[in-house]
């Protein structure tokens, strides 16, 4: 009863949010700001308002609360577009059932922040009396907590909505804390917590810009996964991200904070499809080594390998595709064949270990990791298909066509055929058919170079007692093994366009537009001007005006906008 009449209060808030749930992006305008200047031949997209990531979600959670807390309950499913989560996000609403989950966690959560346990170190204040509501004190907690969770500070309509639910909570159960407990459980089931607004203003021109809190969001999760913390939100109220220099400060302190970690994990993560992994099995009958803790860790090597390369060492970023150097697990040592110990000399446990490959091992670079190998397999064998699809798309952005419906698969499954004792002759029977020979061109040729690694990623030379050949080419350049393919990638145009391309749709939460084109050429001079470090190409993207600007709303839409979810209470 309480939840439904407080939604009630603040309705019209959730609304704008709401617009953009079925995809479109309705933004009501605020009142302009300080116009920011944008050239004239930039013709953005429109604002796209998206919903949380499981990991933005508790990243949010840690930022205020701290690490202390359990979560519960579980995430609606996302949806990949334009091979991305963080652009199907902008594309996704929740269901009813995904509702009733949200509202689990937050309840959850909100009933620990409260507790005994944590109260004193969460609540910055006492209540007069712990068995009567208290205004002052909630309303000087939910102002502050209101603002980290919805990414700006809360109106005066929601601040008093909220401390008026507190207090009749209070009164009708005769407990403060748990009037906080359920004002601080409907914040964090609502569409301002659940969902990243994108409130806009006009700007000169035909365009419009974020609004200085939405600049903020937009900036933070980019660069962190998570929330504006309060310096950036004290930036916004100040107006000092609608200035160049201002904006260009803040982008430089988080860029040298640690949280920076967070948000090249999240974009690789999301880039190299990472969330396929923890549903990856293998067949194990065949490969009996492998095992979920493997797939965990040949996703975490990969990511070491990658942070190692772009953070670390701020170095190229098409080295990872060349580097020696990754970081390896007793499990994943047994299956690379290479030893791992599990203690450092101090004899602590030390799980991970730094590893480089010798010069002349057949292993160099991401495409080599379990992480890509076994995750393009099926269950039972290698696949030089799939895997060449997923470096076409992937890493270098070239969509591959999916096969016909009615092509048959039984030359290419049966591993086990006298005449065909390798992949590569039996995908040259299986292209024979003319429907499957363009698709395969594209896609085998490279995948083939990857052959001497099975199923589940582990080196080999031979299949059925026939030694492998992993020669090839990749666009015109020649190459012998998986290390020659890697040098190909590394040094191919596409490679590097490809990750402007998906970095920039990952910040902005939508493929760029064709209005775009010229923004995206000049990030792509920077990347290129700047050694292609990855960390130089974040920040173009941060500090550039064309970040924050899009097309006008559609007013018309905003007018007549839902402001209902479908959660229930």
């Amino acid at each position: 009863m309480f939840h439904r009449s407080l939604r009630s209060r603040f309705a019209a808030g959730g609304a704008l949010v709401l617009i953009i749930v079925g995809g479109s992006a309705a933004l009501v305008p605020q009142k302009p700001e300080a116009a920011a200047l944008v050239p004239a031949a930039h013709a953005p997209g429109p604002a796209t308002v998206r919903r949380l990531s499981a990991d933005q979600y508790r990243n949010i959670i840690h930022d205020v609360f701290g690490r202390s807390l359990d979560l519960g309950g579980y995430f609606e499913p996302d949806l990949r577009i334009s091979g991305l989560l963080a652009v199907g996000s902008g594309k996704v609403g929740i269901t009813p059932a995904g509702m009733e989950q949200y509202d689990a966690m937050a309840r959850s959560i909100a009933g620990q922040v409260a507790d005994e346990d944590h109260r004193a170190q969460m609540i910055p204040c006492a209540p007069k009396s712990a068995d009567a509501a208290d205004d002052a004190c909630a309303g000087a907690f939910l102002a502050r907590v209101g603002r980290l969770l919805y990414r700006r500070p809360l109106s005066e309509d929601q601040l008093e909505a909220y401390v008026d639910a507190a207090a009749i909570a209070a009164r009708t159960t005769g407990d403060f804390y748990q009037g906080i407990e359920f004002s601080l459980a409907a914040m964090l089931s609502s569409p301002q917590f659940l969902f990243r607004e994108a409130r806009t203003v006009p700007a000169r021109g035909s365009v419009h810009v974020l609004d200085a809190y939405a600049k903020a969001s937009q900036l933070s999760f980019f660069l962190w996964n998570s929330g504006p913390d309060l310096l950036l939100l004290e930036a916004a109220a100040k107006g000092v991200l609608d200035r160049p220099r201002g904006l260009s400060r803040e982008v430089d302190r988080m860029m040298e904070s640690p949280r920076l970690e967070a948000g090249l994990r999240a974009f690789f993560t999301d880039n190299f499809g990472f969330d396929k992994i923890t549903s990856l099995t293998k067949d194990a009958a065949i490969f009996p080594e492998f095992s979920a803790q493997v797939a965990e860790d040949a996703q975490e090597q990969t990511l070491r390998t990658i942070l190692d390369v772009v953070l670390t060492r701020n170095a190229d970023y098409r080295e990872i595709f060349t580097t020696k150097k990754t970081f390896l697990t007793q499990q994943l040592g047994s299956i690379y064949r290479v030893p791992a110990i599990s203690d450092a000399p101090n004899g602590a446990p030390d799980t991970w270990q730094e590893y480089e490959f010798a010069a002349d091992d057949p292993r160099a670079g991401i495409l080599t990791h379990i992480s890509f190998t076994a995750l393009h397999s099926p269950a039972g064998r290698g696949s030089p298909t799939l895997r060449g699809k997923a470096l076409r798309e992937i890493m270098m952005c070239q969509p591959v066509p999916p096969p016909p419906g009615d092509v048959p698969f039984n030359i290419i499954n049966d591993t086990s055929n006298p005449l065909y004792r390798t992949a590569r002759k039996r995908l040259a029977a299986h292209a024979a058919n003319p429907v499957c020979a363009g698709c395969h061109k594209i896609t085998d040729p490279i995948g083939l170079a990857l052959e001497t690694f099975d199923g589940q990623g582990k080196f080999r030379t031979t299949e059925n007692r026939e030694t492998l050949d992993t020669s090839g080419t990749l666009d015109g350049v020649a190459y012998q093994d998986a290390a020659g393919l890697a040098r190909a990638v590394r040094d191919n145009p596409a490679t590097t366009t490809c990750i402007v391309n998906r970095l920039s749709a990952y910040a902005l939460g939508r493929a760029t537009a064709p209005g775009e084109k010229a923004w995206v050429a000049h990030l792509q001079k920077a990347f290129a001007d700047g050694g292609y470090r990855a960390t130089t190409l974040m920040r173009a993207i941060a500090v550039s005006r064309e970040f924050y600007t899009v097309s006008p709303p559609a007013l018309e839409q905003s007018a007549s906008a839902p402001a209902s979810t479908g959660e229930t209470r």
